[in-house]
């Protein structure tokens, strides 16, 4: 069943884009605007009928005063008081153990992308290793949200897994990873002879690709350019950057070139779908020795980092909880430490840990690592 699917999402590969159908423009249109037809102009001759007030709602019901003094109505409240379960207590994240795996220092971890992703995994590259080198054979490793793909690069590099299957729905980001596996030299001669100054980059931004090389290309090249690697509408190019180089402090072409000639000599291991990751993680979740890596957009419990950062940000959260405890699929999910999500972690019996990290401007936070059975044991106490 694994094989027959594996074989469907390799002919999607090798047939991956339809451009006579593709939206290459990362800006949302312009709503449409309608023709409206004016209100005609009241009649002078019409004739005004008065309607009578309707009562208050506050005639009819009693006063504070009789409701106090009435004893049936307390002996009723106090009935439905008892009998009504008390809600639970609110969750603490005082209560989520600390892993025993602490978040590496991404400088020691090889880097294997080639995008700049935000909400990149590279610092939960130990946890990963851990949990998939655990089973005792390579499982098929499948990324419904796969975004820069550091996860699965790095298992198909190191043969942590057989294959990974990698899902995204943003068009832009599936034309970068389309163009990256199936046309590696030639995006490479492009990147190579690319000049990212201020002008070349404003003018690849407003520029409608026409092949499947030239929209890949222009993802990579935005992405590389703008600040934080967000390709979201509103995104700006850096200005300042690193080491003040600007626009180009990130554009490293000998280096990028070198990620994706690395990333084809395992390319075999890869299989890359432009679809949506919940439709395609309901029907895959049903599947044996297949495990999931979820990094879903972080938008629980109204968080505006996911809407800011994704074009896609939308997500169910709780059908995304409910279809992992239907089945019986192996996963790995990283949250941040929203009390919704961990609500949901103790209402399906699942298993987190919580691993203290630096977000981009070196503010600590916490990011809890979601597993159906305990992984990642608890840290033990210094006693040095």
């Amino acid at each position: 069943l694994v094989g027959g699917i594996l074989l469907g999402l390799t002919e999607h590969r090798r047939n991956p884009l339809d451009h006579s159908r593709m939206s290459v423009s990362p800006y949302p249109c312009e709503p449409p605007s309608f023709p409206t037809r004016p209100l005609p102009a009241p009649s002078p001759h019409r004739r005004r009928t008065r309607v009578a007030p309707r009562p208050r709602v506050e005639e009819h019901l009693p006063s504070p005063q009789s409701a106090i003094a009435d004893p049936g109505l307390d002996r009723d409240r106090a009935r439905v008081a008892t009998s009504l379960p008390a809600p639970p207590p609110p969750p603490a994240s005082s209560e989520i153990p600390v892993s025993s795996i602490p978040a590496v220092n991404v400088a020691s971890v090889p880097q294997r992308s080639p995008l700049r992703y935000p909400g990149g995994k590279t610092w939960l590259i130990p946890h990963i290793r851990s949990w998939l080198a655990s089973r005792s054979a390579p499982p098929v490793l499948f990324e419904p949200f796969c975004g820069g793909a550091t996860v699965s690069l790095t298992a198909a590099a190191e043969a942590l897994a057989h294959r990974c299957i990698l899902a995204e729905i943003d068009r832009d980001v599936a034309a970068f990873w389309h163009a990256a596996l199936a046309h590696a030299d030639e995006l490479c001669d492009r990147i190579t002879c690319f000049n990212p100054t201020r002008e070349n980059v404003a003018q690849i931004s407003t520029h409608v690709p026409t092949t499947l090389v030239e929209h890949g290309f222009r993802t990579f090249v935005l992405n590389r350019t703008r600040r934080g690697g967000i390709l979201a509408h509103g995104a700006s190019i850096s200005r300042i950057g690193e080491n003040g180089k600007g626009v180009a402090s990130r554009w490293y072409a000998k280096t990028l070139v070198k990620r994706l000639r690395e990333l084809n000599a395992y390319a075999d291991r890869l299989v890359f779908c432009e679809a949506d990751g919940m439709k395609m993680l309901e029907s895959i979740a049903l599947i044996e020795n297949v495990v999931m890596f979820i990094d879903p957009p972080y938008t629980a419990g109204g968080k505006r980092a996911g809407k800011r950062l994704y074009a896609h940000h939308e997500i169910d959260h709780e059908r995304l909880f409910a279809v992992l405890a239907d089945s019986d699929v192996d996963f790995l999910m990283t949250y941040d430490m929203a009390p919704e999500i961990i609500e949901l972690v103790n209402r399906h019996g699942f298993t987190a840990v919580r691993v203290a990290m630096k977000n981009t401007h070196h503010a600590r936070l916490n990011e809890l690592v979601v597993t159906r059975r305990p992984v990642f044991g608890p840290a033990q106490p210094d006693t040095a």
